[in-house]
């Protein structure tokens, strides 16, 4: 296990995959949230989420890794399986807050959940690259912060238009 997680493959596929995990399942969280206010609705995008980006991050990790030709097998299919295993566990572990919580403090918290991952990912990003972390860290949340603010308004718009 240590060796696979050593791989370049398997970094690929966890940064990667952890990254895509909060940061869609967070957008889709907000903004079905300010769209729905369903707990069934926002529930049910996560497990979709969990599932079927998972695996097409995976298929996109796979035929983007094996379309360089000096990757072998092993890195390609490290990628595609730490990809797929690391975003369905990330995108699943936003189910946790909504089963234990009403549906607005779920959302609050899930969104320091996810925020303090993004933290964590970007502080190792940055001590691996030995840059200092603030710079990186806030690029990071910025972006995050911005998928969660557009995805909300996006959700307001579908209700107030369509609802």
């Amino acid at each position: 296990m240590k060796k696979f997680l050593q791989s370049a493959g398997a970094r690929t596929g966890l940064f990667f995959g952890a990254t895509s995990g909060v940061i869609t399942t967070l957008g889709l969280i907000t903004g079905l949230n300010a769209g729905t206010q369903s707990l069934a609705a926002v529930l049910g995008g996560i497990l979709v989420i969990a599932v079927a980006d998972s695996m097409s991050d995976a298929l996109g990790i796979h035929l983007a890794e094996e379309a360089d030709p000096a990757t072998d097998q092993e890195h390609v299919w490290s990628a595609t399986i730490s990809t797929f295993v690391t975003k369905f566990v990330f995108a699943i572990s936003f189910a946790i807050p909504l089963l234990l919580l009403p549906l607005g403090p779920a959302v609050i918290a899930s969104i320091v959940w996810g925020m303090l991952v993004i933290t964590v990912l970007s502080y190792f990003l940055a001590r691996a690259q030995n840059e200092s972390p603030w710079m990186i860290i806030l690029e990071h949340l910025g972006i995050a912060v911005l998928v969660i603010v557009l995805s909300h308004f996006i959700g307001v718009w579908v209700a107030t238009t369509f609802g």
